[in-house]
């Protein structure tokens, strides 16, 4: 792979500013019909002309479930048509611009996605991403257990909440302990798009990524409020939030919204706070029918600690030597000294403009920073002599400070050549990272005797040993077309040129700073073809690219890793009958992937290829009405085919099942007596994984079952949700056989809600 010349850096920064300063007056709000020709409109709800668009009615945020049934096409008694950014109605989602960066069906979308709406967010009254997306195909969410700080995802068996979160469409890039979190409450929607996106992202891993979509301002009024309080293992907790928004002039071009949530309290670990702020001001301008901007601000606080205790295999997984586990509310990193303090915040905006029936123009903006501190201990596995009632610790301390600029450009054209319809899709993105990292530990810290444990205890003041300052560009020029070759048959084409640059200033030792300049060329095919009656098999091919950042421990940066993958699979929605049905077969290969190194756990060294190889299915249902439900199963080979350490060659990697499946439904009695009562649960099957490389450790698998109650009285909701209902005792996951991560214990939820 070729290197670019550290002189392009400086014009490729130039060329991005002309770029964005001539992309700031433009955009577009709508997504412009195709050109009117002699052929059949586009199969499922074709879009409306562009002076249409802007007047469809929303769906109801905080409401059942169902639409409203106005829409804004004449004003007649007709079901509004779903926004990919807005409200989904029920649990069957039918748009995203996830996968293409269009407003696409998902049943014309040839690739594995999976949309969780704000209303099966409410009913399992998720309140972080992890617990959204457990019931989610190809997703293991909650790797290392209950984690305050962070949440941690593996997709189709990668890693993908370092470089695969995102928010609105924008990377939340999450390196070394610079973590971005949102608190779900902020979110409309959550769209895990399973495989390469890089042909319209940008770097990212081949198993896929996360887009959280942040709720925007409503077309008609709301007003909300919701209190709830319960407890979770060792803590109670409680929280309070409010939503309102709506139109704030009497001519319909300003609307705003405003979203906060406050939490405080406690966790399943003894003396671990979890507090949090959140606050979300969102503001739309629409002058006309074919002109929008959004803007999109929040800001995050966090205080907690550091959960995720590194224990040993021994005393989780089975008990120890003296014949007792561990337990799973202890405090490893000592009550007095575990501390973990985040401020994030998030400000941009989406600015679109239709110039006529086949332009349109979109830029998305954001600024994002996250400032962070965490200073604990951490398990090291048992002191020697032991019979292992003695846990050896050392101390970790680190703060990080990061900020993310982005800017998407994209041009957008429907048209017609004479043969065929095309949606082409031209876009050039940008992307400026910095990190200031400070990382320092004692090493070895004082002990932890299991059986009288004593808080207090201290050793010596950690030394540094990492003081980086990293900053990583890219630039992006990404095409696609989404070709009609029949009103059937489907053919999408992208192909995306990317230009990275990363740099590493050693602040401890300057001689060892240095950096690398890495281009590459990725791309995907597929068709589809969509059947009338709602089956619409698929196939396609992608690639991925992703330039590492950070250092190994001689200072040495890693080569980009590289992807690829084939897809197909078949995805069915009978019209009318409220249900969809996916299913898909994927082979993925990863090539340069990052393991720990042995000898020196803080760093990373550069792995061979490991390679992916399954099946997933999906049904999300709207059976009746007041019942939804949605199940998954997920199946996959994960072994590694080649490394530089033989003993790797043919094993699974660590932390990672390779078989889980789950269902859960809601209902609430429409008429009689009874009618706003309701009931649901769910019950989650994850398999076994392995605890060290050798594969000669197993992580026995569980069985989870979660359940709720609620009621709707007028404009009132009380509810009461439970996950782990039974508090069954499991282990996650384990890195090795010195770090093991129980899982979640019981978590009862109370909340009571009001919306007017």
């Amino acid at each position: 792979m070729r290197t670019v010349h550290s002189v392009f850096s400086q014009q490729r920064r130039n060329a991005v500013a002309r770029i964005t300063l001539t992309g700031v007056s433009l955009a577009s709000l709508t997504v412009a019909a195709f050109a009117q020709d002699a052929t059949s409109p586009r199969r499922g709800v074709s879009s409306p002309p562009a002076e249409a668009t802007v007047q469809l009615q929303e769906l109801n945020v905080e409401g059942t479930g169902r639409g409203n049934g106005l829409g804004g096409l004449g004003g007649g008694a007709v079901r509004a048509v779903e926004s990919p950014t807005g409200p989904v109605d029920g649990y069957v989602a039918t748009r995203s611009a996830t996968a293409t960066k269009t407003n696409t069906p998902l049943i014309e979308t040839p690739q594995s996605i999976s949309v969780v709406g704000r209303q099966q967010i409410d009913a399992q009254k998720a309140q972080t991403l992890t617990q959204a997306t457990q019931y989610v195909p190809g997703l293991y969410s909650g790797t290392f257990g209950a984690d305050s700080r962070l949440d941690y995802f593996t997709l189709r068996g990668f890693v993908a909440s370092d470089y695969g979160l995102y928010r609105d469409g924008l990377q939340l890039l999450n390196y070394g302990f610079a973590y971005f979190r949102t608190d779900t409450f902020g979110l409309e929607r959550i769209e895990v798009l399973r495989g390469p996106a890089a042909v319209l992202f940008g770097a990212g891993t081949p198993g896929g990524l996360i887009n959280q979509v942040t709720k925007r301002p409503p077309l008609d009024p709301l007003r909300y409020i919701e209190v709830g309080g319960g407890a979770f293992g060792q803590g109670g907790f409680g929280y309070a939030a409010f939503d309102v928004g709506g139109p704030s002039d009497a001519d319909g071009h300003w609307f705003y919204r405003l979203t906060g949530i406050g939490r405080v309290g406690g966790n399943q670990v003894e003396g671990a706070p979890e507090d949090r702020g959140y606050i979300a001001p969102a503001i739309t301008y629409k002058p006309d029918g074919a002109t929008k901007l959004t803007i999109l601000t929040s800001f995050q606080y966090d205080n907690a600690a550091v959960t995720a205790n590194f224990l040993p295999y021994s005393g989780t997984v089975r008990p120890n030597l003296s014949g007792f586990r561990i337990p799973r509310s202890l405090n490893v990193g000592d009550a007095n000294l575990n501390t973990f303090r985040r401020e994030q915040a998030l400000a941009g905006y989406e600015f679109e403009h239709a110039f006529n029936e086949t332009w349109t123009f979109r830029q998305n903006l954001r600024y994002s920073f996250v400032d962070s501190f965490q200073n604990s201990y951490i398990g090291n596995g048992y002191t020697a002599g032991t019979a292992e009632t003695s846990l050896s610790r050392y101390q970790f301390r680190d703060s990080a400070r990061a900020a993310l600029f982005q800017v998407d450009n994209q041009a957008e054209a429907r048209f017609f050549d004479g043969f065929f319809r095309h949606d082409l899709l031209l876009g050039l993105d940008y992307k400026n990272y910095n990190l200031h990292d400070n990382q320092a530990s004692t090493f070895p810290g004082p002990d932890l005797n299991l059986l009288f444990p004593v808080s207090g205890l201290r050793v010596a003041t950690p030394s540094p040993y990492l003081i980086n300052a990293n900053s990583f560009e890219q630039l992006g020029l990404y095409a696609q077309d989404q070709i009609k070759l029949t009103d059937q048959l489907s053919l999408v084409l992208g192909l995306r040129q990317d230009f990275a640059d990363n740099r590493i200033r050693n602040l401890l030792t300057p001689s060892a700073s240095n950096g690398r300049s890495d281009n590459a060329l990725t791309y995907r095919t597929a068709l589809i073809y969509n059947f009338d009656f709602g089956l619409a098999p698929y196939v396609s091919y992608s690639t991925s690219f992703q330039p590492q950042i950070g250092t190994d421990v001689t200072g040495q940066g890693f080569r980009p890793e590289t992807g690829d993958q084939i897809e197909g699979g078949v995805k069915f929605e009978p019209p009318g009958q409220g249900y969809f049905l996916t299913l898909a077969g994927f082979d993925i290969q990863r090539q340069g992937v990052l393991v720990p190194n042995p000898a020196s756990p803080f760093f990373s060294i550069q792995s061979g290829i490991v390679r992916s190889t399954g099946f997933e299915a999906q049904l999300t249902v709207n059976l009746a009405e007041g019942l939804n439900a949605v199940a998954a199963f997920t199946t996959y080979d994960l072994v590694t085919t080649r490394d530089a350490d033989p003993a790797r060659v043919g094993r699974t990697p660590t932390n990672i099942p390779e078989t889980f499946a789950s269902a859960f439904f809601d209902y609430t009695i429409p008429v009689g007596e009874w009618r706003g009562f309701g009931f649901g649960g769910g019950v989650r099957y994850i398999g076994s994984s392995f605890a060290d490389v050798a594969n000669t450790l197993k992580v026995s698998d569980y069985v989870l079952f979660d359940a709720q109650v609620h009621y709707n009285w007028e404009n009132w909701r009380i509810a009461v949700n439970a996950t782990n209902i039974g508090d069954r005792r499991f282990v996650s996951s384990c890195q090795s056989t010195t770090a093991c991560f129980y899982g979640d214990a019981r978590r009862v939820v109370a909340s009571l809600s009001y919306k007017w």
